[in-house]
């Protein structure tokens, strides 16, 4: 098959190789020179053969609402737009209606696999009609990894059905990361473990905590011993916020995505206004002590 694929970052860059690797015709756009095969949106679309197939890796927002509104002047009925990008599930109705009045086809498409997809393929979660979905089913073959095509793609539902599964899967994503970056710390935090590396390691292969995250922290520590190279600030790229919204609208009791997503709140701050209200209270209420913001760790212990 041929198909435009805009944005090409470090997902949208390997989904290219991939499908090119199974036989599919790809032209990519990105504003970046070096990486795009064309100058332009209007030129990929020029350079399709109808009907078109565009999908689209580009960052959730406005820049995907601009882009969905220059195709949706420039494609013809028949054509179809898949937003493979991490757009809220809201925005894919606004989208769908957008296109849809024109007579073109809109798939929204959650993709997990992050840099690694490249050679194990992706997980798709695909939202919206039948008939788009058959249509492109060439393409999503050959992003998925090899194997049952049900171990790696789900057509979830209409319309925004796909973005949804996405970001409850980010959400889920975010309470493991928590857990497993815990674990480390106690584990750091005991002098009796000699090989925080080779029991994290250890844990890869049989036991019940084993996924591909725990390979990918044994892996980060085996670069970076003691995670020297880095800090502990941790971004959210606004889908673990999402999943903490929707359970608060559906009544749903999240209490380990919620933890998870404070807690790469609470990694941004220097010193923690909250920590110091409580530090403050202890000193109230029993006569704890009181650091001073320059006291040194490694000279005292608080109770």
């Amino acid at each position: 098959m041929m198909i435009g694929l805009v944005g090409l970052g470090k997902m949208g860059f390997n989904m290219r190789e991939r499908l090119r690797a199974h036989g599919h015709e790809v032209v990519g756009f990105d504003p970046r020179p070096e990486v795009t095969d064309v100058a332009s949106l209007s030129e990929l679309v020029q350079r399709l053969e109808t009907p078109r197939i565009v999908w689209l890796m580009v960052p959730a927002g406005r820049i995907t609402r601009d882009t969905v509104t220059q195709l949706s002047s420039e494609l013809e009925s028949g054509d179809l737009v898949i937003d493979g990008g991490n757009s809220r599930y809201t925005d894919d109705q606004v989208h769908g209606e957008m296109l849809g009045s024109r007579g073109i086809g809109y798939l929204d498409c959650g993709v997990s696999g992050g840099v690694w997809g490249l050679d194990n393929g992706y997980g798709l979660m695909v939202g919206g009609a039948d008939a788009d979905v058959e249509r492109a089913l060439p393409i999503f073959d050959a992003l998925r990894p090899e194997g049952e095509r049900a171990d790696g793609f789900v057509h979830a539902g209409p319309i925004g059905a796909g973005h949804y599964a996405k970001m409850i899967h980010n959400g889920i994503e975010y309470g493991l990361m928590q857990a497993y970056a815990e674990g480390y710390e106690l584990l750091e935090a005991e002098e009796l473990v000699t090989d925080v590396h080779g029991v994290l390691r250890a844990w890869t292969k049989g036991t019940v905590v084993r996924s591909w995250l725990l390979e990918l922290l044994v892996k980060a520590l085996a670069d970076d011993p003691e995670f020297a190279e880095i800090s502990g600030y941790a971004a959210d790229s606004g889908e673990g916020r999402w999943t903490v919204q929707e359970a608060v609208e559906h009544a749903v009791p999240a209490p380990v995505i919620s933890a998870a997503l404070f807690a790469r709140f609470g990694s941004r701050q220097e010193d923690s206004p909250a920590m110091k209200a409580v530090a403050a209270l202890r000193n109230q209420f029993g006569g704890h002590t009181v650091h001073k913001a320059s006291y040194d760790e490694e000279a005292g212990s608080g109770l």
